[in-house]
């Protein structure tokens, strides 16, 4: 099989191109979702991995998310052959607030509009084209609406929360936690999304949705999070009490796996004191003995 990683040299894209021997298609590698000539070469491959997006939230950069997240995924879906299949990585953050109306998040959750940037509503208008174009080319198509994922750091990328949490403790820099560390969030390793992809992939399902994230088992306050990753590094993290950031949108999200679970017999493998360790090697940080 040829594997295509949109954003393949992204924070988490590195990680799943490398484990499919993948090849790459991001600015990176001078290929770009608004070319239609370098969109085209989608046709020559059997899974495509879609993770490549324009993630700003502000609302000047409304019009370039837009373009990047919905034209740009619907130039590459025009090119998906006949049986391929095609992930495309979403956001639990489409659900904005109504999430806090779960213990843990199915997919039934309400995704109307209640606040949510132009990241989040980009994000569930492609859904909508995935699933247009996956059933008029027939091809097989998967939605995972991610929640938190993290991953080992890599050259040139900014990692998202976890993984800032793990520098700052690395370089002894203070960390300004949400809403007083009180929000909760499960965690989801990269290595666990491979496997999610692989059992899409090896499953017999033609389209399918589901909340992907570390679930009620990986679940755990952002203080509660700094205290794993001291324990993870042998280092003690720098809070900075005086300035937290205002209390997020959801203040907690934990996954309901059911779905997943039950029609691809997936579920989280890695360990999360395990997963939070690997976010320490190689750093060329600190060392508990400073």
């Amino acid at each position: 099989m040829k594997y295509l990683v949109t954003g393949g040299s992204g924070y988490l894209g590195t990680h799943v191109r490398k484990h499919f021997a993948a090849n790459d298609f991001s600015r990176r590698s001078n290929r770009d979702l608004l070319n239609l000539y370098d969109t085209q070469t989608a046709a020559d491959y059997d899974v495509i991995i879609h993770l490549a997006a324009h993630l700003d939230k502000s609302p000047d950069a409304a019009d370039e998310t837009f373009l990047t997240n919905v034209d740009g995924t619907v130039n590459l879906l025009k090119n998906v052959k006949e049986g391929a299949v095609f992930i495309f990585a979403s956001t639990k953050d489409v659900y904005g607030r109504f999430a806090d109306n779960f213990k843990e998040v199915p997919e039934t959750c309400p995704t109307l509009y209640a606040g949510q940037t132009a990241l989040e509503w980009s994000k569930l208008i492609a859904e909508r084209y995935v699933e247009y174009y996956a059933n008029q080319k027939n091809f097989r198509s998967c939605i995972f609406r991610l929640s938190t994922v993290y991953a080992p750091r890599s050259e040139g990328n900014t990692p998202g929360f976890v993984g800032h949490y793990a520098e700052s403790i690395d370089k002894g820099e203070p960390i300004r936690l949400p809403g007083g560390g009180d929000p909760v969030r499960d965690l989801l390793h990269v290595d666990d999304l491979i496997s999610a992809c692989e059992a899409f992939r090896d499953s017999v399902i033609r389209h399918g949705l589901y909340n992907i994230g570390g679930g009620p088992d990986n679940a755990l306050s952002l203080r509660e999070l700094v205290s794993h990753l001291e324990g993870a590094s042998g280092l003690q993290a720098v809070i900075d009490k005086e300035n937290p950031l205002p209390m997020p949108t959801p203040a907690r999200y934990v996954t309901d796996l059911s779905l997943v679970t039950k029609e691809l017999d997936w579920s989280p493998s890695v360990k999360m004191d395990e997963g939070l360790r690997s976010l320490f090697e190689r750093t060329g940080g600190r060392s508990a003995a400073e």
